[in-house]
């Protein structure tokens, strides 16, 4: 294990991930206010705090953090806690706000496999949404993960079905580094279905849990973890979420973090995308349609700045506003004399028959028997 955090913090807290669910403030609290050591010791010796000795104590006959700590180094897994380099910084912001559905806090510690370092998150965009995801969801979940990626921002999802494992795979399709956050232990693979992908993930990138080893993915741990996604990341993409999903539980995270937030739009008539739409609404969310704006939000200033969009350009455009006028009321198939051109624009003959002159010499009118017409560039 890399990094200065104390052994005997580290026995603590490894223990404490054992005997308590992972996001409860009031254990964050707690180690804030005495550290992990002292809690540990008055869980081993049977003493409350603050009404949680009950709880502890259920966890406390099976818990043996060396052993714990042997079986991860055994699996390739290490323990990272706040001390080592590897220590992400971010994750001090979540002491500092408030709980949110009574979770909250610093996690004791992160269960992680795989060989990319936590502390090389500085430049990481989160990419969650819908499990239910629609074809249109996931291909521009995975074109933004690739885009990014290619960018040198590492991805961070979840590995559920649907946008995060589209996220995953743009980011792994594009070169880049992917890191999945579990609701489970990081020993265990879930979905089943995404063993493939975890395994990759572990090999190249890094798979992620504040549960302890063996731990079962459950609806509170879910929630849980969607605050280390936010937290972990400079700022989240929602791409599909229903008006009831875990997504937008990671976007509540990440704006109460002040993390950049950011939605994808569906169509209007899409229920998928019914969160995300009121996220934008409400100016909860800026609204991003590629990866090269989600680069512009998380960009430095100056940095992945995008032109605005416009229509294409026109000959007729360039002309001055006056010519314009005159072009206008040009006839387009039966000729018109200079001064029925001239009550039409309401400009002066001598004016009018200046410009007619001009823009025949460009290329725009043309002049017959029966007077003035457009031609086949004023078409244009």
């Amino acid at each position: 294990m890399s990094g200065t955090a104390d052994g005997a913090d580290r026995l603590a807290r490894a223990a404490l991930s054992r005997l308590t669910e992972p996001g409860d403030p009031r254990v964050a609290a707690l180690v804030a206010e005495l550290g992990a050591e002292e809690v540990y010791a008055h869980a081993r010796a049977g003493r409350d705090l603050h009404g949680l000795l009950p709880e502890l104590a259920v966890r406390l006959p099976g818990c043996d953090p060396d052993r714990e700590l042997a079986r991860a180094h055994e699996l390739g897994i290490r323990f990272v806690v706040p001390g080592d380099s590897e220590w992400p910084a971010s994750l001090a912001d979540l002491a500092a706000i408030e709980p949110l559905q009574a979770l909250g806090g610093a996690p004791l510690g992160l269960w992680v496999r795989g060989p990319l370092r936590l502390d090389q998150l500085g430049r990481s965009v989160a990419v969650v949404g819908s499990r239910s995801a629609t074809t249109y969801g996931g291909a521009v979940a995975s074109d933004l993960a690739a885009t990014a990626a290619r960018e040198g921002l590492c991805v961070v999802s979840g590995a559920a079905f649907g946008i995060d494992q589209a996220a995953h795979r743009g980011a792994v399709a594009a070169g880049g580094a992917s890191v999945a956050v579990l609701a489970c232990g990081a020993d265990r693979i879930y979905p089943a279905a995404h063993r493939q992908l975890l395994d990759f993930l572990a090999r190249e990138g890094a798979v992620v849990s504040e549960a302890a080893l063996g731990g079962a993915p459950t609806r509170v741990r879910f929630l849980s973890r969607n605050r280390l996604i936010a937290a972990l990341t400079q700022g989240t993409v929602v791409v599909e979420a229903a008006v009831r999903s875990g997504a937008l539980n990671t976007a509540n995270w990440a704006a109460r973090l002040h993390r950049h937030l950011m939605g994808v739009p569906g169509p209007v008539t899409s229920a998928p995308s019914a969160g995300v739409h009121q996220l934008i609404r409400t100016g909860a969310a800026t609204l991003v349609t590629s990866g090269q704006e989600v680069l512009e939000v998380l960009g430095t200033a100056g940095e992945h700045l995008l032109d605005e969009p416009r229509g294409r350009e026109r000959s007729r455009d360039r002309l001055s506003r006056r010519h314009q006028r005159v072009l206008e009321a040009v006839p387009l198939a039966r000729g018109a004399g200079a001064d029925s051109v001239a009550r039409t624009a309401g400009l002066s003959l001598l004016e009018v028959s200046s410009a007619l002159a001009a823009l025949q010499r460009s290329g725009y009118v043309e002049q017959d028997e029966d007077g003035w017409r457009l031609a086949a560039l004023a078409h244009d």
